[in-house]
Formats: structure tokens, sequence, C-alpha cells
């Protein structure tokens, strides 16, 4: 018989709607983003997304029901996003769900944001099945996990600073590209030499595959102000592409060990830096030297969605997990 999900995501500044069947096919992927009111602060405003999400939600989860031709009485279960992520921004999300799964008498499933990001390689890549390590990359997180079953996460290493996808926005802010940065440094770098500077890559130590990003993203801003302070011409292509090449060496490096330590035969890429095009293409060339396959979502589904909520939803769902009405935000939730 076929599981039918409706996903909700409101972690950050995307408000999403899904529905998924059978954790693998989308039958609706209904994102409203709201970039263009953020872009004018060079990053996230809480407090001006968690209103958005108020205004937007309703509307959007109609919109998914009506573009897979479902009513909630066709939904088997209610999955949601409950951590981590910006707590005012997350509640909405989570005050819906509630009240759509008591109103509709449907059981309600708690989903982690990031087993979402690792789930939405199961939507692109539909032969995929664990075991399998995957780099789960954006702009709140940076993890390598092991992915010993649908619901059994192994975290092998994580940012002890910042993540991957903040130092590419601050990079941007600090070279004039604007938000968000990711896209727009992967943009400019393919005009630089990634070789043009030399920028640190931190190894925290020798049996460690944790991540750390602050130091390049300090280098890269003293290389700024230094060269502005002596009235020097800077090349901003090639502070992008060695700034980008400094950050997926680490990103690879780090995770090929951790498949090669796991015996694992693929490794996935996951979060929004999963779009980054040198990362997919390093990747992709070291893995092939290790006999390691990559896997990878198209970039819609880097990026935050309800599809892969749905998605993470129904692999718990099938696993016996529900949440009571007093299921509540947690802005730190681990995995």
């Amino acid at each position: 018989m076929d599981t039918y999900i409706l996903g909700i995501e409101s972690s950050c500044d995307e408000t999403a709607a899904s529905v998924v069947k059978n954790g693998r096919e989308i039958l609706s992927n209904v994102i409203n983003t709201q970039i263009d009111f953020h872009k004018k602060y060079g990053g996230v405003v809480p407090e001006i997304a968690s209103r958005k999400h108020i205004e937007n939600i309703d509307a959007v989860i109609d919109e998914a029901l009506s573009a897979a031709n479902m009513s909630l009485c066709d939904i088997d279960a209610i999955a949601v996003t409950n951590g981590p992520g910006l707590v005012g921004a997350l509640l909405v999300g989570v005050s819906a769900a509630k009240a759509i799964a008591y109103a509709a008498n449907k059981p309600l499933v708690p989903v982690h944001h990031i087993r979402g990001h690792i789930t939405a390689n199961f939507l692109a890549h539909k032969e995929l099945e664990p075991p399998f390590v995957c780099l789960v990359a954006s702009g709140g997180h940076s993890h390598i996990v092991n992915v010993k079953d649908y619901t059994d996460f192994e975290i092998l290493g994580r940012t002890r600073d910042d993540a991957a996808g903040e130092a590419f926005d601050k990079i941007a802010r600090v070279l004039g590209l604007g938000y968000p940065g990711g896209p727009l440094v992967d943009k400019l770098a393919q005009e630089g030499n990634p070789h043009a500077i030399e920028f640190p890559r931190v190894k925290m130590d020798k049996d460690s595959l944790d991540f750390s990003f602050s130091g390049v993203k300090t280098a890269v801003i003293n290389y700024i102000h230094k060269a502005e302070q002596k009235g020097e011409e800077i090349n901003c292509a090639d502070v992008a592409a060695s700034f980008q090449n400094a950050v997926t060496d680490a990103l690879c490096e780090h995770t090929i060990e951790g498949a090669v330590a796991a015996c694992a035969k693929t490794v996935a890429l996951a979060g929004g830096v999963a779009a980054n095009s040198q990362l997919r293409e390093k990747m992709t060339a070291m893995c092939k030297k290790h006999g390691i396959s990559v896997v990878y979502p198209p970039p819609v589904l880097c990026t935050d969605n309800a599809a892969m909520i749905a998605a993470a939803g129904y692999y718990s769902y099938l696993d016996g997990e529900r949440a009571g009405l007093d299921l509540n935000a947690v802005p730190n939730l681990p995995l």
C-alpha cells in the first residue's frame, strides 16, 4: 500500500510544503523564498523570517496539496522540521503541523533538518540505499555523517566554528557580491586562479575529521584589508577562487578520509553548498581515485525544501516515530 507524507519546512527563510509518495516520489514541492526580503541586510533577519512564514505557510500548504491533487484525507502523516534552525521560524512550521495533525487526526512525525538534507539524495537517486557517507554542507551545518540505515546516523566530523556556507556568505559580503553568497562566489571563482593565493586549510588533529572555517575566513578578510591599506589592486576573482579552493579541499579531503575509514562504497553530498560546482567536480575526481561513487541532488533539493522533510518523515514514520501535540521547536536539536 502506498504511503503519502505531507512535509512542512520552515527552519530558516524558506516556507515550504510538499507531498511525497513512498519516500521517493515527489508529487509536489512548493517553496516560497524570502531571499529578496533579506538581501538588503546581507543575511537572514530572524524576526522578518518568522513573520513571513506566518504570512505564507497556509497558502504554501494548500498549494502543495492542490499540486499533488490530494486532500488531507489522502495523507497518511504530517512530517515537520522541528530543529535545528531559527527558533521563531521553526515554531511557525511546528505549530501549523500540529494544528493539521490534530484537525485531520493524522500522525505527527518530527524530522531533524540535517536528516532531511541527507534524505534528499533518495529523491534524486531512487536506486540509492544505505549504508553510505554523506557530507552535509550548508549555511548552518558542516557534517560528515555515516548513514548506516534510513534512521541510523553517526556523525564522523563536524565544524567547530563557522559552517562552510556561512563562510561563503561572509566572504561574498566582504567582496561586495551580495546575498546569498554561495552561488555568487562560485560564479566569480570561475573567472579566477584558484592557486593565486594560498589560504589555510585547517586539520584539527591527526584522528579528527572536524572542520574549522573561521581561519580561512579571517585570512581572506585580512588579505583584503591589507591590500586596501597599501592601495594595492585586488583581483576579486582570484580571491574568490582561492578561498573556494581552500574550503572545498577541506570538505573533500575530510569526507574521503571518513568514507575510506567507514569502507563506504558511496559518498553523497547534501545541503546548499552541495550545489557548488567545484565541490562536485573535486569530490567526483577524488572519489574516483578511491573507487567510490558519488551522488548529489539537483540544486532545488540542495537548498531548504519540504520534499526532503517528507521523505525523511516517511522513513521515520515506518520506523514508528511519532510526536504528540506537545512537540516543540528545538533550535540546537542534536542529530
